[in-house]
């Protein structure tokens, strides 16, 4: 006889599907728009899970910055996006995925209009720190290239 399995007492099941939750700008970037997934809700603030597409062309990006938190990773799902890790430029297209260390330092500068990603950060309500500035850091082409 198999034991059934238990849900730890502290997280809960989640489901959520495409009308359950909207894109709102009550996010981190006012030129993203994010949708939660209700991971922050399932886990307690363990984990926060959200999709966030791109709102407006890109002005000047997010600023040098960091944030506090022990796991986060982007995964890209339509578009691109360039960041500056530390004084790395890098191209993260479609189907890419990226671990951000805890404490690195990076800029978002550039993105296309189709940009769309799942972020997954721990804890859900990790604080970003704006630091002094790594390197120089290419403008954006904005959309009408």
């Amino acid at each position: 006889m198999l034991d059934k399995v238990r849900e730890p007492e502290d997280t809960q099941f989640a489901h959520i599907k495409p009308g359950d939750t909207h894109y709102r700008s009550e996010g981190l970037r006012d030129f993203f728009l994010y949708r939660d997934l209700g991971i922050a809700e399932a886990t307690r603030g363990k984990v926060i899970a959200q999709l966030v597409i791109a709102h407006n062309a890109p002005e000047k990006g997010t600023g040098w910055h960091r944030h506090e938190a022990e796991f986060h990773i982007v995964i890209m799902l339509r578009g691109w996006a360039k960041f500056m890790y530390e004084d790395q430029e890098t191209l993260v297209s479609a189907g890419d995925c990226v671990h951000q260390r805890p404490g690195v330092r990076h800029y978002l500068f550039d993105y296309s209009p189709d940009m769309e990603y799942l972020e997954i950060v721990g804890p859900a309500d990790f604080t970003t720190i704006d630091v002094d500035p790594v390197c120089e850091v290419p403008a954006p082409k904005g959309w009408g290239f």
